[in-house]
């Protein structure tokens, strides 16, 4: 089970998640509904104390033009600046990574922009697939990755959620798809056979797992080849990045260096270890304050 403090709402909290998100069907405020928040999983729990954490330290009154990321974290961290006040969020613009993100902005009634109006970010808070111990990471799997570079580039400040499971020494030792990259629809068959000569054999296609008949399509139109290499290209991976980019039809590549100001992982015990650019590591438990390695 999470930790109690994981599962502890107060009630100024339910009142602005529930002002911005009416129709949530669990809803203690409407006295029509008698049901109660669901009990998170310890993941899903891990994933919101680490959103809850990082927006509390890096969205903050002084920020304006906040960039919002994709992924399955990023609904806690929407939660939790709507938590923070319409008098903050008023004057607020986010910038959305995809249609994800987006519908997320829009849905919580905040104010929509986009990076060609507001090239530059005070603060941009997205998830991860994996992130390794000097905070390089992977990203691509919602192939949202493109985006999701340039709003990296464009924030002064970039960080990181996840659940425990993302936070790894070596990339590709628990996100095992591969090295998204985007890349050009009429160019795939040869950079698959120039992934496959560079060393990734294993390079394919990603296809789509649903009622969709051939491949994804990312939000730009183009299509994406997963493409998985071995651990010593791993534990160089801006070497990789530079290798892979440099090949004709790459659009963008997944995997993100030398970008993070910190990463933040909720655990299983309720707490949330947070690793700084600067190799600090930080551990914030609830009921203490925090130390730091």
């Amino acid at each position: 089970m999470p930790s109690p403090a994981l599962l502890n709402l107060d009630r100024e909290y339910v009142l602005a998640i529930h002002s911005a998100f009416p129709d949530f069907e669990h809803n203690p405020v409407n006295p029509n509904v008698k049901a109660v928040a669901p009990v998170l999983s310890t993941v899903e729990a891990a994933k919101r104390f680490a959103a809850f954490t990082a927006v509390d330290r890096h969205v903050l009154q002084q920020h304006k033009i906040i960039g919002i990321g994709s992924g399955s974290t990023v609904p806690y961290v929407v939660e939790r600046i709507v938590a923070q006040g319409e008098d903050l969020n008023r004057d607020r613009v986010f910038i959305p990574t995809g249609f994800q993100s987006k519908e997320l902005i829009v849905k919580a009634n905040l104010r929509l922009g986009d990076v060609d109006q507001y090239p530059t970010i005070d603060v941009t808070i997205d998830g991860a697939d994996e992130v390794d111990h000097d905070l390089n990471c992977i990203k691509g799997g919602g192939a949202c990755h493109l985006r999701e570079k340039v709003l990296a580039e464009a924030a002064e400040t970039w960080v990181i959620v996840a659940d425990y499971r993302k936070n790894s020494q070596v990339l590709g030792t628990t996100y095992k798809a591969g090295v998204p990259i985007e890349v050009a629809p009429f160019a795939y068959a040869k950079l698959l056979q120039n992934l496959h000569r560079l060393g990734s054999p294993g390079a394919v296609l990603r296809m789509a797992q649903t009622s969709k008949a051939g491949p994804i399509v990312t939000d730009n139109g183009n299509f994406v080849i997963d493409a998985p290499f071995d651990e010593e290209w791993m534990k160089e991976p801006h070497d990789l990045l530079t290798k892979i980019k440099m090949l004709t039809g790459v659009v963008e590549v997944g995997l993100f260096c030398g970008m993070a100001e910190a990463a933040y992982f909720g655990t299983a015990d309720g707490n949330v270890t947070i690793k700084w650019r600067d190799g600090r590591v930080e551990k914030v438990d609830v009921d203490k304050p925090a130390s730091k390695q």
